[in-house]
């Protein structure tokens, strides 16, 4: 897809204030700090239109970003993050969760993973949970530019035993500063959205 426009549509707390939209959804999983909002900006060429938040941690809110008008990414808030209070990892774990169980729009999940460490349980917890719902997914390795080429390829191989992924599945590196990967990522995701989704260029 050539991305022509990009707009942000609202931020929502809860699943009752999801927007009234039939365009498919794109939503970005993974720990906080791995890198989401980032990611959206390389793809749609665009340098702050998604936000993280100041301090990490900090994105709690389901964040709806509108491409071409044909399909919404959603920015899902971080899990993961020590320096909060349990009932708040609780709330953003209910948040999301009830996101991926209630959302008939969302067609496929992005499910980001830092290329520089091992998957965390919770990072496996959301891989099975997606493919227990049989949900489109792309399992996206990110900071890719942190590593050497070598580094990359090991790293990969390492993410994809860890989550279990079968063995025709791709795990793809990306670097939002560089944008090395982001063609081949775009590629992988017109794959899923043309071939359901009947979404021209």
């Amino acid at each position: 897809m050539t991305v022509k426009n990009s707009s942000f549509v609202k931020s929502c707390i809860k699943t009752d204030d999801l927007p009234q939209s039939d365009l498919l959804e794109v939503a970005f999983a993974g720990r906080s700090n791995v890198g989401k909002s980032s990611l959206i900006n390389a793809l749609i060429n665009r340098k702050n239109l998604a936000r993280s938040g100041s301090k990490q941690g900090m994105t709690r809110l389901i964040n709806y970003y509108d491409i071409n008008g044909e399909i919404h990414f959603v920015d899902l808030p971080g899990y993961g993050y020590a320096k909060v209070s349990k009932s708040e990892m609780n709330l953003w774990g209910n948040v999301i969760e009830n996101y991926l169980n209630v959302r008939e729009q969302l067609y496929l999940v992005m499910l980001l993973v830092d290329i520089r460490h091992e998957p965390t349980e919770a990072d496996r917890m959301l891989y099975e949970w997606t493919k227990a719902a049989q949900l489109n997914y792309i399992v996206v390795a990110t900071k890719a530019d942190k590593l050497s080429r070598s580094q990359v390829n090991q790293n990969c191989v390492m993410i994809k035993k860890n989550l279990g992924l079968p063995e025709d599945r791709k795990v793809f590196p990306v670097s939002a500063e560089t944008k090395k990967g982001i063609p081949e990522l775009w590629d992988e995701i017109d794959s899923y959205i043309m071939e359901d989704g009947e979404i021209n260029d």
